[in-house]
């Protein structure tokens, strides 16, 4: 099988005009009552406006299956700080399972927001509200299309990049620079872009192929994962460490490498995989 061929078969015969199916809850315990009554229409004005934008010139794919959790943690006066958690899946070839593409926390979105404001997508200027959506947005596409397309991701977060520097000289600033916390937004496309990171987006291209053919040669599929694994723990050796692009890679990814290397003979994968990805140790050890 060409690597290829998934992504050509995910082809729709029709044309998306939008690219995500992004389902949007939002948590305002923390609020008064008062408050959570102006957000009463705010989940489905922020689910609307992701699943009505175009954010490409003519999708042609599937729609991307996503989700973002939204949890208020303060409010009053119009003005609102929320934790939010984004997660997003990709089909995988063959099966009518998915696997999970992104699971990101990120702890600092402050925005203004009056109840019945309109939505706008506009590239040339930062809004805190439909920025930091967009923001998101070309993050699941990129994530995506490097899935499926080695580099196939790069415009996407590209554009990423430009919201963050939009925003970073807005006097919404709060979460778009880069700071000492294992996550940021201005982290993670700096990295990707970044071409001390080139051999993890290739080995990242190599990983979901090998996801793609596991459902049906097993061992086909876990060499490419062996493969993976290998080149992240090249990259250690040079010194080529932490980061948020390989962070936000094994927040989402460690459980299904596991389950798939599980059985694998070799246990000093999991040996590795501490060295890789120290955040997660116990979950390796368990599987050692």
């Amino acid at each position: 099988m060409a690597k290829m061929i998934a992504f050509v078969l995910l082809l729709s015969a029709m044309v998306f005009p939008q690219e995500l199916n992004c389902k949007v809850t939002v948590n305002y315990e923390s609020l008064t009552v008062e408050t959570r009554d102006l957000l009463r229409d705010f989940a489905s004005d922020i689910e609307s406006y992701i699943n009505t934008t175009s954010f490409t010139d003519g999708w042609q794919y599937d729609k991307i299956d996503c989700n973002m959790s939204i949890f208020f943690s303060a409010g009053g006066g119009g003005n609102y700080t929320a934790q939010v958690v984004v997660s997003a899946q990709r089909p995988i070839y063959k099966s009518i399972r998915k696997t999970l593409l992104l699971s990101i926390n990120d702890n600092a979105w402050t925005f203004a927001y009056e109840r019945g404001q309109s939505f706008y997508h506009n590239s040339g200027t930062y809004d805190p509200i439909t920025g930091f959506l967009d923001y998101y947005a070309y993050i699941i596409i990129g994530f995506y299309m490097e899935s499926w397309e080695e580099s196939g991701g790069t415009p996407f977060i590209t554009k990423a990049s430009d919201i963050v520097n939009l925003a970073a000289r807005s006097s919404y600033s709060n979460g778009w620079d880069k700071n000492s916390n294992s996550y940021s937004r201005r982290g993670l496309v700096d990295d990707f872009l970044n071409d001390k990171y080139s051999q993890f987006r290739t080995a990242y291209y190599d990983y979901y192929y090998g996801i793609d053919v596991f459902g049906q040669k097993q061992d086909d599929g876990r060499a490419y994962l062996v493969h993976f694994v290998n080149s992240l723990d090249d990259m250690r050796k040079r010194g080529i460490v932490g980061g948020v692009l390989i962070k936000v890679f094994f927040d989402a990814k460690h459980g299904e490498l596991i389950e798939c290397m599980k059985d694998y003979p070799d246990k000093s994968i999991f040996e590795k995989l501490k060295k890789i990805d120290p955040g997660h140790t116990a979950k390796y050890d368990a599987a050692l």
